[in-house]
């Protein structure tokens, strides 16, 4: 009968998911064919308690961060007191012993609440349909998106009694700092078992899973306490509380008492674990399934499969052998951040070995903490001339029989309707290349991008790991840094290592990851590439040494005997850019707002060029 039930109400909906238009009807469709797949996704998991790290170590074979990317410690429904689960019952879904996964009344009312705007707002959730996002799916607030939550929530619920689905949900509930579960989240934050803990303690941490960011009681502990209180009246008005014993349990004080861990050098440790997963995605063949395929849907369960992998190996308990280099990592971290301090302007950089082509230092943001937005590899900007080196000059020397001597013109060009102008708008007559590189000169440079070919600039490109670079990017604006979304200085410190020899291999952290009996289990391949011809690179090096001698880079210096660098501006001064290397490392900064506006006023602090020369010497 349930289950007719539910078919029923599906189809009842119809009419009202036809409003949401015809992709949602595709998406439909495309769920009805994956129903199989869907039930084959949704299976028990282990009640495993979770408390080994992932122990990171540096160069020097030394601990330098435990990270436990699931802090878990599942129990059972009958172990959790009555009152946790009456707080997330009434806060959450107060019909959840009723509906059949989803509640139709509260998607009407959110539809109607998000009728006006682009994207949803207000969700109409049950218990069951957030443990699904928190499982099966991602967290994307589209309509089409919306659907396929609802089937696997009807799913779940075919599968899973009331009970099951409530525990489960539970205990994979995400409460900050990567802490998962009720009962990881009593010992996480108060050192005692869940049952341990008094009444406000328990509305205290149940507060924190409805916006883990704003809740995380280590950064917003106000936040926290005021939403317990809420919480507390909560029970107050369903009679699970009095009145007055709610009033004395607000009035209760919270102490918290943290784990401690070992965690060192936040901006090197985070982007190592997000290595990780890619080596782990690399090395078991996702990345390439996932890539091959266009159904949007595969490409859920695909990655799905892949979270399921990395997550089994995690808890396991992994060493992760890095390349950090932590004298290194903490003067530039110094450096950086007191150079910083007297602005607003954040920062990101990356600092690559030469003879090793590893990470030995990378700088996520000014005062960086944990899980917070890493610059570095998650906050791709536009790189300007920077990237003209890659795009335009090492091609052309590479395809073609001119010199840094030759000539080309630098007045108005344009390709089509794009007609870019030089800094500062002056056009030039004839200049030597090398001139055109070092003073920047745009028009030249998109001469020679049009003598090279989209197409053949593009073949050397892909050959990097320029992961924001998309198909719509491959357009005449490229030749100066025009991009949808644009690099990271990670990405564009490790096309730079290619200006070292001509040989390129990626730029990597991770030396080898071992199960705690020191078996290796994963390891990046070292093989390199030759991208430039030996002409070309000692063509390139000179011309970006000259940049620093005579053109846009005065000003930078190394004490290496050597050092080489291409600067880059955007327009209105929303991001300054230094690239380039010594005879030690390589290196690529980058200077902004995290909401771009114009830096025009501090143009001539050259803020990027003090850090530069601070990571490189």
């Amino acid at each position: 009968m349930k289950q007719v039930f539910g078919y029923m109400i599906i189809l009842c909906s119809i009419p009202l998911l036809l409003l949401l238009g015809s992709e949602v009807l595709k998406e439909f469709a495309k769920a009805q064919q994956h129903e199989q797949l869907i039930e084959k996704s949704i299976t028990l998991p282990e009640n495993t308690v979770s408390t080994l790290p992932i122990t990171l170590y540096d160069a020097n074979n030394d601990i330098f961060s435990e990270e436990y990317t699931e802090w878990s410690q599942p129990l059972t429904l009958d172990e959790i007191p009555k009152v946790v689960k009456e707080i997330f019952i009434l806060s959450e879904d107060e019909d959840f012993y009723h509906h059949i996964g989803f509640d139709v009344s509260a998607i009407a009312r959110a539809f109607i609440a998000n009728s006006n705007e682009q994207s949803i707002q207000q969700g109409g959730s049950t218990i069951t349909q957030q443990l699904v996002r928190m499982r099966y799916l991602s967290v994307d607030k589209t309509y089409e998106r919306k659907l396929m939550e609802l089937f696997y929530a009807y799913e779940l619920e075919k599968v899973y009694s009331k009970e099951q689905i409530l525990e489960m949900y539970l205990n994979e509930m995400y409460f900050s700092n990567q802490v998962y579960g009720i009962g990881a989240a009593a010992t996480y934050y108060f050192d005692r078992p869940l049952e341990k803990l008094t009444i406000p303690e328990m509305a205290f941490i149940a507060a924190i899973p409805n916006n883990p960011s704003l809740y995380d009681p280590l950064k917003n502990f106000d936040n926290t306490k005021a939403r317990q209180e809420r919480l507390l009246d909560k029970l107050a008005e369903h009679q699970v509380l009095t009145v007055q014993e709610a009033a004395l349990h607000k009035q209760q004080p919270i102490e918290l008492h943290v784990k401690t861990k070992i965690q060192q050098y936040p901006s090197y440790s985070t982007y190592v674990l997000q290595e990780l997963k890619w080596l782990i995605g690399e090395q078991t063949g996702y990345h390439e399934k996932i890539a091959a395929t266009t159904d949007k849907m595969e490409k859920e369960f695909l990655q799905l499969e892949l979270e399921k992998e990395v997550n089994t190996l995690l808890k396991q308990g992994i060493h992760v052998y890095t390349a950090l280099q932590p004298t290194k990592q903490l003067q530039d971290e110094a450096a950086i951040n007191d150079i910083l301090s007297r602005s607003e302007i954040q920062a990101s950089a990356t600092v690559i070995d030469n003879e090793t082509r590893e990470i030995v230092s990378i700088f996520g943001g000014k005062d960086y903490q944990k899980h917070d937005l890493h610059r570095a590899f998650q906050s791709p900007r536009q790189p300007g001339s920077a990237f003209k080196p890659l795009s335009v000059f090492a091609p052309y020397f590479e395809t073609t029989t001119a010199t840094k001597n030759s000539i080309v013109s630098g007045s108005r060009y344009c390709v089509g309707t794009f007609c870019p102008e030089n800094y500062g708008g002056i056009w030039y007559g004839k200049v030597t290349i090398a001139k055109a590189f070092q003073d920047s000169i745009n028009t030249s440079a998109l001469r020679l991008f049009d003598t090279v070919g989209v197409d053949t600039a593009f073949s050397y490109l892909d050959r990097f790991q320029f992961q924001s670079i998309i198909d719509k990017d491959r357009t005449y604006a490229a030749a100066l840094g025009g991009l949808t979304y644009g690099v990271t200085s990670l990405e564009l410190a490790d096309a730079y290592s290619s200006f070292i020899d001509g040989f390129y291999a990626p730029a990597r952290s991770i030396r080898k990851v071992t199960n705690l009996q020191g078996e290796t289990l994963y390891s990046w391949q070292h093989e390199r590439e030759e991208i430039w011809s030996a002409s070309t690179v000692n063509t390139i090096r000179d011309l970006l040494n000259k940049v620093v001698t005579r053109g846009t880079g005065k000003g930078l210096s190394s004490n290496s005997g050597y050092i080489g660098a291409k600067t880059g501006t955007t327009n209105q001064f929303k991001d300054y850019w230094v690239a380039g290397l010594t005879n030690d490392y390589t290196a690529a900064v980058w200077i902004g707002y995290d909401t771009p506006r114009s830096m025009q006023a501090i143009e001539k602090r050259k803020i990027h060029f003090s850090i530069f020369n601070a990571i490189t010497n």
